[in-house]
């Protein structure tokens, strides 16, 4: 920028002012730098000596002095210049304002929804003129077929359709399979979990503690009704039914509710859990089911104890329980969830019921998805069954009934209650507690 500076030497302490007529050596060289540049200029531009020259070369003297007097403004940034005004492309199919490139081209919000839309449901088309409808901004929506062309037309693609779909559908799971990660059991539930489980292992032994036996009666073929296998089955039955009505007492809340509507709950759901539990029993391989004292017997042989055209869809049911594959604390969640269940008929306080049942639906959600995180279908596939049990429940009534007509002696006192009537189950249940530990 200067060809040479001199810089004169100053005692310690002396204020310097490079740019005051006071300093001799900056003054002499500004002059002759500008008496030099005066001349150059005079050799091309001679018109400027005697006009505007002067007057410019002294303005552009001050400016330059007055920056160089400021350190801030030495480094000061020149200011950004403003951004350009925004342009919009055009839609390709419609002409309107484009909003970015959908699905191969330019489009607007209102084409790529539309092209969406119709790739996605395959929808098909009609025009009612001649197929060459003008689609612009006004008139897209009145010929749904000219546009969806118009869209082929311009380039956009089926594919990119397809693709987006998917892309959408796995965030979509990885979503879920994170919102999955965090099921965690809150303290509450927790404590319901223990009880239920608690509650449900100490009324109903599982498969592997028992030891099975066997029996050869009327093993071959069916018969109406095996009235050997029929003694040893009510026996069964009359104390598993203590146990189930054990069970439901131990059930957060059931207690609580009027003895009018345990019984009714009780009556409802008493053969829902006989059936889930005794099918929680199958051995599949074997195609046998395994009762309370160990008794296990073959489809035939349960067909003649007494469960007669009710066999084939319990077995059914079994099958279908063993890709679930619960273990006793889904088990016993999926019974109380039978048991506390407000939709049942002639409750006082149906209501109560429901405030009962949520937390047991929540605990066996959280459970079942916990124990099966890529396996999110498991706990309305569960919830589901209880609609299957009900269906068989209710053929089993009518199995009862005409199974007093094949027995020759009364049907026994607790299944009778329990079928008809549960008003004197409490005081049947103190006469057999003391008699029998066996559970179904």
């Amino acid at each position: 920028m200067f060809d040479f500076m001199d810089f004169p030497v100053f005692g310690p302490g002396e204020i310097v002012d490079f740019y005051s007529a006071s300093s001799p050596a900056c003054t002499l060289q500004e002059q002759d730098r500008d008496r030099d540049r005066d001349q150059d200029l005079a050799a091309f531009f001679p018109e400027l000596i005697d006009s505007d020259w002067p007057e410019h070369r002294c303005s552009q003297s001050v400016e330059s002095h007055s920056s160089n007097c400021s350190s801030d403004d030495l480094f000061a940034s020149p200011a950004s210049p403003p951004p350009p005004p925004r342009t919009y492309k055009p839609c390709f199919v419609c002409q309107d304002k484009s909003s970015g490139y959908h699905y191969g081209v330019s489009a607007c919000e209102g084409c790529k929804g539309f092209f969406r839309r119709s790739v996605q449901k395959n929808m098909v088309y009609t025009c009612h003129r001649d197929r060459n409808c003008i689609i612009n901004k006004i008139t897209r929506n009145r010929c749904q077929y000219c546009r969806l062309q118009r869209c082929f037309a311009v380039g956009m693609s089926k594919e990119s359709v397809r693709n987006d779909r998917n892309k959408r559908k796995a965030k979509k799971e990885a979503v879920k399979m994170t919102i999955m990660e965090t099921y965690e059991l809150t303290a509450e539930l927790g404590l319901i979990v223990e009880k239920i489980c608690r509650a449900h292992r100490e009324t109903f032994p599982s498969l592997c503690q028992l030891g099975k036996y066997t029996t050869n009666s009327s093993s071959d073929h069916r018969i109406q009704l095996d009235l050997g296998l029929w003694d040893k089955f009510s026996e069964l039955a009359t104390k598993c039914i203590v146990k189930v009505v054990e069970f439901a007492k131990r059930v957060p809340g059931f207690t609580g509710l009027t003895i009018a509507d345990q019984i009714t709950l009780l009556k409802a759901a008493c053969l829902d859990i006989l059936i889930l539990r005794i099918c929680t029993r199958y051995t599949p391989d074997q195609d046998t089911m395994t009762f309370s004292d160990g008794l296990t017997l073959t489809r035939t042989q349960i067909h003649n104890a007494g469960f007669g055209p009710l066999t084939d869809q319990v077995f059914t049911f079994a099958g279908q329980l063993l890709p679930l594959d619960m273990d006793e604390t889904e088990s016993g969640l999926l019974s109380a969830i039978c048991l506390v269940s407000g939709d049942r008929q002639d409750l006082k306080e149906p209501s109560k019921v429901d405030v009962l049942q949520e937390p047991l639906l929540e605990a066996l959600k959280i459970y079942s998805r916990k124990r099966r995180p890529s396996m999110p279908l498991m706990f309305p596939k569960a919830l589901m069954k209880i609609t299957d049990l009900r269906s068989i429940s209710a053929k089993g009534a009518e199995r009862a009934v005409s199974l007093k007509m094949e027995i020759p002696g009364s049907m026994p006192p607790l299944i009778e209650e329990m079928m008809e009537d549960l008003q004197n189950l409490e005081s049947c249940q103190q006469e057999h507690t003391n008699s029998s530990s066996f559970s179904l």
